[in-house]
């Protein structure tokens, strides 16, 4: 009687999941049919035994044999660092400090695993295992970072050089890696031929041997340069390069010919020396029958034939070529033939067979030529070449769109006849159809097509994405239209428009502009440091705000973005000019009917009254808002002025306005305005009209405008005339009256006249109608100056050469003492303040060179030749009190003049006060980095000085000028009062106040995710501290509130009422049957949650291996307790009915095959078994890993030396 084994199915499979199922006979035992169980063997087939000889090896062993190995994808190496190339050799630091990072970081960025050890000599043992390529990596970095590194250098020939590196630098690359080494190779422009290798000592040896190797190798070559006439080089080539490619494989040898486009005759033969003789000869030989059989012949065929002849991918070509491998043929492009080369006889043949091949094109090939407007052509080829590459297969014909750029409208349709009227009519019809379709042009501004198309056509290309079937062009920049062409179907090109308008209607609203005029003086504060003020005002604005540049006239800021921000950054750069300076703003009403007139052509009667008025700005409503109200906006007493002659103006213009032009040369106007618009105010004055001159923007230099009444018009008018008649008529004194005269000089004071490239003498001609003023040539000893010009405007120049020379001989040089290191602040920014005093007092002011390190004290003289020490060259010691040189400041001019210029210097020279401020005050008056006293520094312009820390000092220093320090005192006493203000409110708010309450009550008081805290904490603006469970030192039922004492106290009463209700709160137990819970609790607990907030109690459900699985806990007020559990008691009743009703559903129902398959299985069984032997009736374990012993299992992951990785 044979003993069986039973196992489970589940298990079995596991068990033989590595095997083929036709290898194995399994029979199923079930209760219908019993035959006999498979032995042990058939069912587990052992292991093949090791073949005692290669015969037996090859022999199958059994089912087993079919297995394939699986080829290990982790290796391991072991790297040996000895103890003399180690970097880190601190030995009670092993696995610790930087070494450990190290490995650490080789880790990360390889991939592979390090373990370290050391060796009884002290060496470092380091074993790799991962990937190949990851230990390769590990090895070069542990080499780098671990080991001491040496160099060395090895020399090779430059030539060898690039064989070392290799193609894109592969074998370098390789060589590194292999040695772990670092191999430096001297670029091509080096003239060096030493290589140098850095690594350890057994990687450099390995290099160098590898280099040498290589070079060696390389010795073995040589090169050779043969010269054959271009025309001759494609028949050494041959066909497809293919003789070339014969000769260099049966010679070994490289021959590099010069490609067609290059003009070198010189062909390069690069190999062993004796095999490069043989190829050389051959190729000789090549050349010279070559030479000696030659002709050159052609054929006449159609360039559009050309294709045709040479076929797909050349095999028409190739058939003849083949045939006659030495006959080239060459077809140019545009030309009506084919042009063949090569020896005679073979020439004639192929030139019979391309005829014949011409003639069979032209009897059965056409072509066709069609026009068609070109911005249809982009449509005829369709998205990706789909519509154009569809005809072509199914005619095949050929098919030639000319580009873009060529603007034709030729296509040209090449093939079979019929192909060729069919492709055509095809075409034709698909022209017509997009000719039919419906074009709109769309009105755009240009400036906005930028923004549409979009950076590198990003937005563009997503509206052609939206809409495929229209196409968008748009004009091109040149042109400067703003019409954008939409074509396409009729409802496709409707909504293409309408999001586009939509698109333009948000970019309008965006592009509102507004300029606002900024007195010049101001735009820096507006800026502010850094741009941290106009940075401000954009982002909080939203707006676009563009500044004129430092060096332009313009004082208008435009800002640029939706009207509503515009107006608001307007409003707060106005703010900022307000504060700065004494602006005021008068609102003046003038009938909106005046408004045009007084502005004028261009702005240029508005420009005049506030250029006149000390630059004021002259705000006037919008044309069409209807508002009578016009801003003047400036200092007080020009705002005054400019309103007057405003109201006078509008008056005039309402009465009885009459307006004159008169012309006269841009080169008068000057002498007509006078010095100062002293001629034009005496004009003014006697007559009351007022004159108006271009400005540098208008297009008309010549005009003059005089504006007023009548009589005051025609008066002004008969003046000016006179004036030019004087100036440029016929007979006057710049036509006919011009004199030359002229005038002594000293020589000394040329120099004054002809500095800074002749300012002073361009000043005189611009002030005296374009006087010409010459002075002699530097070097010669002349003291005449000639003048030409104008008899009056040459005598008025003279008047004012004679004052200036006055003023120079009457000049005394007077020095100002002030200590170097002030200089700077006098100077102020870019040397304003400097060039403010020089321009008021008409002096000149010199600084001293710096002195970069003045010596304090005076070292004693060194003894030279024997003489004393005290006995200089001078023989004089200098007097200690008198002023250092670097501290005298030299001004010069009239007397009276230069001490007004040093009393003014010396009112710039910063002055030092100390203001007593609370230490622990001194960090918040500095500000995070420093904000905080950079702004009022900024504010009053002075210098803010705090002592250091370790000083524990009360006094900071202020240094400025006198008139900004009193005010900067002020300013820093203020910011002390609002501190001791904050600190006393921190104070207050730092009130503490604890709370005792039962710990068991906290959850309850947090609430769900804190809401019923943070609730709390906001309605009284504390913070609330609870205890920490895991802090055993602390109490657990203590809670701390801070805060203001009046709301921790108010605080702390919420949390009593709190506590107050859950003390008043029960508990009870309810039975509800377990099957009815899920019903009850609903899905995701929404249903529970609602019976929680209608009771306004807490319902807890025992956990899964409760000892009561139907116990549930009710917790709340007494009345809302017993109403939940009346509630959920209800449900379940109503639940339990339907669970009962379907068991007794389930008894008649069919269990299902999932079902079915958790039935008890009899397992699989087996007949003699090895555990069946023995008297042992009992089954393995299969849980046992010693009777089944499973396959790959998993291995530990091995532990670091240094710890596990954090």
């Amino acid at each position: 009687m044979s003993s069986v084994a039973v196992l489970t199915q589940e298990s079995f499979a596991e068990h033989r999941s590595g095997l083929a199922q036709q290898q194995v006979k399994v029979t199923a035992l079930n209760s219908e049919e019993e035959n006999d169980p498979p032995t042990y063997k058939e069912a587990f087939p052992p292991l093949p035994e090791k073949a005692p000889c290669l015969e037996a090896a090859q022999e199958p062993a059994g089912p087993w044999s079919k297995i394939r190995p699986i080829k290990a994808s982790v290796i391991t190496q072991v790297f040996h660092v000895p103890l003399e190339e180690r970097k880190y050799k601190d030995m009670n630091q092993f696995g610790e400090g930087e070494q450990a990072k190290i490995c650490l970081d080789i880790m990360q960025k390889t991939g592979a695993h390090l373990e370290l050890s050391l060796a009884k000599d002290q060496g470092l043992s380091i074993m790799v295992s991962g990937k190949l390529e990851a230990v390769m990596k590990a090895r070069k970095e542990i080499v780098a970072r671990l080991q001491t590194q040496a160099s060395a250098t090895v020399a090779i020939p430059k030539e060898h050089h690039r064989f070392v590196i290799g193609k894109n630098g592969e074998k370098l690359q390789d060589l590194e890696l292999k040695t772990a080494t670092k191999i430096q190779i001297p670029r091509p422009d080096d003239p060096s031929n030493q290589i140098k290798i850095t690594g350890t000592k057994e990687g450099i040896e390995k290099a160098r041997h590898e280099i040498l190797l290589i070079s060696a190798e390389q010795d073995k070559r040589a090169v050779e340069r043969l010269d054959v006439e271009k025309v001759y080089h494609p028949f050494i080539a041959g066909p497809y390069n293919k003789l070339v490619s014969e000769l260099m494989q049966d010679t070994g040898t490289r021959i590099n010919i010069p490609p067609p486009s290059v003009n070198k005759t010189e062909i390069v033969f690069t190999g062993e020396k004796e095999q490069l003789a043989q190829a050389v000869a051959r190729v000789k030989k090549i050349y010279e029958e070559k030479a000696n059989s030659f002709t050159v012949s052609s054929v006449s065929a159609p360039s559009w034939l050309h294709r045709f002849i040479i076929g797909k991918k050349g095999q028409n070509l190739a058939k003849i070529t083949q045939q006659m491998p030495k006959v080239h043929i060459e077809f140019t492009e545009g030309e009506d033939k084919i042009t063949l080369e090569g020896p005679t006889e073979d020439v004639n043949v192929a030139q019979e067979q391309i005829e014949v091949m011409v003639k069979d094109l032209i009897n059965r090939m056409d072509y066709a030529e069609i026009n068609v407007d070109h911005k249809f052509h982009r449509h005829l080829i369709g998205k990706n070449g789909a519509n154009i590459n569809r005809i072509k297969d199914l005619y095949k014909v050929s098919v030639r769109i000319p580009p873009d750029n060529e603007k034709s409208n030729l296509i040209r349709i090449e093939g079979d006849p019929q192909g060729v009227q069919q492709a055509k009519k095809e075409l034709l019809e698909l022209a017509s159809r997009m000719e039919n379709e419906r074009t709109k042009d769309l009105i755009i501004e240009q400036k906005f097509h930028r923004t549409i198309i979009g950076q590198k056509g990003e937005r563009i290309r997503e509206i052609r994405e939206k809409f495929p079937e229209v196409i968008i062009n748009f004009p091109d920049p040149t042109h400067k239209s703003d019409i954008v062409q939409l074509r396409g179907p009729k409802n496709e090109v409707e909504k293409c428009t309408k999001y586009m308008q939509k698109m333009v209607a948000d970019l309008v609203e965006n592009s509102f502009s507004i300029s606002v005029p900024i007195f010049k003086q101001f735009h820096k504060n507006i800026i502010g440091k850094g741009g941290a003020n106009i940075k401000k005002i954009r982002e909080e604005s939203n707006t676009k705000i563009d500044l004129p540049a430092e060096n332009s006239n313009s004082e208008t800021i435009v800002i640029t973005g939706k009207r509503a921000n515009c107006e608001a950054a307007r409003h707060r750069i106005l703010a900022i000019q307000k504060e700065l300076a004494n602006i005021t703003e008068v609102e003046v009403s003038i009938p909106s009917k005046l408004h045009n007139s007084l502005i004028g052509a261009k702005g240029r009667f508005i420009r005049s009254i506030m250029e006149e008025c000390g630059g004021v700005h002259i705000h006037f409503p919008t044309e069409g808002s209807g508002s009578d109200t016009v801003t003047i906006r400036g200092p007080a007493q020009d705002v005054e002025k400019a309103k007057k002659q405003l109201l006078h103006l509008a008056e005039e213009k309402q009465t009885k306005s009459y307006t004159v032009d008169l012309r006269a040369k841009p080169e008068y106007h000057k002498f007509l305005i006078g010095k100062g618009g002293g001629n034009i105010r005496k004009v003014r004055d006697n007559t009351g009209a007022r004159i108006i001159f271009p400005t540098s923007e208008d297009k008309d230099q010549e005009l003059i405008t005089i504006m007023g009444t009548e009589e005051a018009v025609k008066e002004a008018q008969k003046e000016l005339e006179a004036l030019i008649k004087n100036l440029g008529a016929p007979g006057g004194w710049c036509s006919r009256g011009v004199v030359e005269d002229s005038m002594v000089v000293d020589p000394k004071h040329h120099r004054h006249f002809v500095i800074r490239r002749g300012q002073v003498l361009r000043e005189i001609a611009d002030e005296y109608g374009g006087v010409m003023v010459s002075f002699p040539r530097s070097g010669t000893q002349s003291d005449k100056v000639t003048l030409k010009g104008a008899k009056d405007c040459v005598e008025a120049a003279k008047k004012r050469i004679q004052e200036i020379i006055e003023d120079l001989e009457a000049q005394v040089t007077i020095e100002c003492t002030i200590p170097q290191k002030f200089h700077r602040s006098i100077m102020g920014p870019k040397g304003s303040r400097i060039q403010q005093i020089t321009r008021d007092y008409g002096v000149q002011i010199k600084f001293p060179d710096r002195e970069e390190n003045p010596a304090p004290v005076a070292e004693p003289a060194v003894q030279e030749n024997g003489e004393e020490g005290g006995e200089g060259k001078d023989g004089k010691d200098a007097d200690p009190s008198s002023p250092r040189k670097c501290d005298i400041i030299i001004i010069s001019g009239r007397r009276e003049k230069c001490e007004a210029a040093k009393e003014a210097l010396q009112a710039l020279v910063p002055v030092t006060i100390e203001v007593e401020v609370p230490f622990d005050l001194h960090r918040y008056i500095i500000g995070q980095k420093g904000s905080g006293i950079r702004k009022m520094m900024d504010e009053f312009e002075v210098n803010i000085q705090v002592p250091a820390p370790e000083l524990q000092s009360d006094i900071i220093t202020i240094t400025g000028l006198a008139t900004n320090l009193d005010r900067a005192k002020a300013g820093l006493l203020e910011r002390v009062k609002e501190l001791q203000a904050e600190q006393e409110d921190r104070a207050l708010r730092s009130f503490k106040l604890t709370v005792t309450v039962d710990p068991k009550y906290h959850p309850k008081i947090i609430g769900r995710k804190g809401a019923v805290i943070t609730q709390i904490r906001t309605e009284h603006e504390v913070n609330i501290q609870f205890p920490d469970k895991d802090d055993e030192s602390q109490a657990q039922d203590q809670i701390t509130i801070t805060g203001y004492e009046k709301n921790a106290e108010a605080a702390r009463d919420a949390i009593m009422k709190i506590v107050g209700e859950l003390e008043q709160m029960v508990s009870e137990d309810v039975t509800l049957d377990h099957r009815v819970h899920a019903r009850i609790i609903g899905a995701r607990g929404k249903a529970i949650r609602k019976i929680m907030d209608e009771f306004k109690v807490d319902i807890r459900f025992p956990q899964s291996g409760a000892p009561d699985p139907n116990c549930v806990t009710v917790t709340g007020l007494p009345e809302n307790v017993e109403e939940a559990i009346d509630h959920i008691l209800n449900l379940e009743e109503e639940y339990l009915a339907d669970v009962v009703d379907n068991e007794a559903m389930q008894v008649y129902m069919k269990p299902s095959s999932h079902e079915e398959s958790k039935a008890p299985s009899k397992g699989f069984v087996v007949r003699d078994a090895p555990w069946a032997t023995v008297n042992n009736e009992k089954a393995p374990d299969m849980s046992s890993s010693e009777d089944f012993p499973s396959f790959g299992a998993q291995v530990a992951p091995k532990t670091l030396p240094w710890g596990p990785k954090r």
